[in-house]
């Protein structure tokens, strides 16, 4: 087979399949005659075929796709006018804790975010398929490690871990979570259905709350705030017992000394 054939074989088979295919399954359809350097020449060479139109030929996590660009985004939303889902700010916080610190606990996401994780949003990240469990840490309780996955870096255009963007650099970040919020048409939402029309943003699932003055993956900053806020919050809750404590003793007291005839 000469390489026009070749090309027009592999451009085929990757316009048709509906996810990214592997240099593997690509060898499969020409029964291995083709080696993986040859096969990645040809991808190259495809590649510049494209370069001048509105579809791209990429490399992601998951092996080689064809995909819209970016800039054609504004008019291909024009074919389907539905807003994408928006995720709320504790949902971009700890997606990006995980993306950065990975393997972690939900532990871990609670110390540096300084509030607790509800379960439903982790399931919801999960759902997503964004996160997945990869292991369990020796220690007590053996608590799950939560590690992104390749649909994570497949919708953000990435092949690997390494080309995520410096948490130094905030607007690449920003960048990150908006392809996020506009990489597939499933909704992060909870398990009821929205009504028809625009879709509303998420609501925070019960007991989670935003860390005040954290933004994005900088909440990792938030750590020593946490810390100072939780001992705040325990002797907030010692003084409330020891009031209540006294009012109980002052109550049964008055009980006691009217049953007596006292006073």
């Amino acid at each position: 087979m000469n390489t026009v054939d070749a090309k027009r074989v592999l451009e085929t088979a990757l316009i048709c399949a509906p996810q990214p295919v592997t240099l593997r399954e690509l060898r499969s359809l020409f029964d291995d005659v083709l080696g993986s350097d040859t096969l990645k020449d040809l991808l190259l060479d495809l590649q510049k075929d494209w370069a001048q139109k509105g579809v791209e030929l990429v490399q992601v996590a998951s092996g080689w796709r064809f995909q819209s660009r970016p800039e054609m985004r504004v008019y291909l939303d024009r074919l389907h006018p539905e807003k994408p889902p928006r995720y709320t700010r504790a949902t971009l916080e700890t997606l990006a804790i995980i993306a950065y610190r990975q393997p972690v606990t939900r532990g871990d996401i609670e110390d540096i975010r300084g509030v607790t994780v509800n379960s439903l949003l982790i399931k919801q990240l999960e759902d997503r398929g964004w996160i997945e469990v990869i292991g369990h840490r020796e220690t007590v309780g053996r608590p799950s490690l939560f590690a992104t996955t390749r649909q994570f870096l497949d919708d953000l255009g990435l092949q690997s871990l390494d080309q995520l963007p410096m948490l130094e650099e905030p607007e690449s970040q920003q960048s990150l979570f908006k392809a996020l919020e506009e990489s597939g048409a499933q909704e992060l939402v909870a398990d009821e259905a929205a009504p028809a029309g625009d879709a509303p943003l998420p609501e925070e699932p019960p007991g989670e709350t935003d860390a005040t003055g954290s933004d994005g993956a900088d909440a990792a900053m938030a750590a020593d705030t946490a810390q100072a806020d939780t001992a705040d919050l325990a002797d907030a809750a010692e003084t409330t017992d020891t009031t209540d404590t006294a009012d109980t003793t002052d109550t049964d007291g008055a009980a006691k000394q009217a049953e007596e005839g006292k006073p």
